[in-house]
């Protein structure tokens, strides 16, 4: 199942309260359940202006349903084609 990114832009989202991301992380499970076991939440990254998320699902146009039904924006979707880390320099033997 293909991987993707979703860059949203919220200014002020590194000063949101917990009570604020605790909000918005239930209507976002909320929503994924509505939709089905096809579309996975898996983390957030909560900088000053934008929240960086990584889902899986099977195409973009699920990922923006979400997105839409959540009232969350979605300025930006990239599909993740490989990772690497700091083992991917280790020499393979």
């Amino acid at each position: 199942m293909p991987k993707f990114i979703i860059e949203r832009e919220m200014p002020g989202a590194g000063k949101l309260s917990d009570e604020d991301l605790k909000g918005a992380s239930q209507t976002s499970c909320n929503v994924l359940r509505q939709l089905g076991p096809e579309i996975q939440w898996l983390e957030s990254y909560v900088t000053g202006d934008k929240i960086y998320c990584v889902y899986i699902a099977p195409n973009e146009e699920l990922i923006r349903e979400h997105a839409t039904r959540g009232g969350f924006p979605a300025n930006r979707i990239a599909k993740i084609e490989r990772m690497i880390d700091p083992t991917t320099a280790e020499p393979t033997a």
